[in-house]
């Protein structure tokens, strides 16, 4: 295990029972050779030149837990519409949609929240095509004006923008994208 990732404790699985897995990592969690980041997940202690300690990010953990629960993450929609520019705030608490049930997650002194989100809002999860349906749900149909519209497509590529066209997707959406397609091919004649 490389010093400074994330793993969780269903990698040794084939290496003994459940509770032999569990004594073998709390002793070494014990004599400071292991770090539990979370419940299931460890990782072995890193300390960086200039920062003391260093801790393995949510996003990271957020991904295993995921993977190993066989679910899907996605970042909030006020988190896309931050990474599209299309505003400047800050989640205090860290919020992250799931295809799991809605629960609290403590990460050291950080507690993440895991909301249930439906498959629609799920579609391609961790990739630009996905931050930007998450962005649009979030600002919603009044919220999703043409010129903001217009600005999250700007940010993807042709290819991104035909796979976001080919989501399900409700009407205002779907309306509002073709709209900015529209647009984009009037002003490029």
């Amino acid at each position: 295990m490389a010093s400074g990732r994330p793993f969780h404790r269903m990698v040794f699985v084939e290496a003994g029972s459940p509770s032999a897995i569990s004594k073998s990592l709390t002793r070494l969690v014990r004599a400071g050779l292991l770090e539990r980041v979370a419940r299931g997940i460890y990782m072995r202690p890193h300390w960086g030149k200039h920062v003391g300690k260093v801790r393995a990010s949510p996003l990271e953990i957020m991904s295993i837990i995921a993977q190993a629960n066989g679910e899907t993450i996605q970042i909030h929609g006020a988190e896309a519409v931050r990474r599209f520019r299309l505003s400047n705030q800050m989640q205090v608490r860290p919020v992250y949609y799931t295809s799991g049930y809605t629960r609290d997650l403590k990460v050291g002194n950080a507690v993440i929240r895991l909301q249930h989100a439906s498959a629609e809002r799920l579609q391609h999860a961790g990739t630009r095509v996905g931050e930007a349906l998450t962005a649009l749900y979030y600002l919603g149909p009044r919220g999703a004006s043409d010129l903001l519209v217009t600005k999250i497509c700007k940010m993807l590529s042709s290819m991104e923008i035909i796979t976001l066209r080919a989501c399900r997707m409700p009407r205002w959406m779907s309306a509002a994208l073709e709209r900015s397609h529209h647009r984009s091919r009037n002003t490029n004649i």
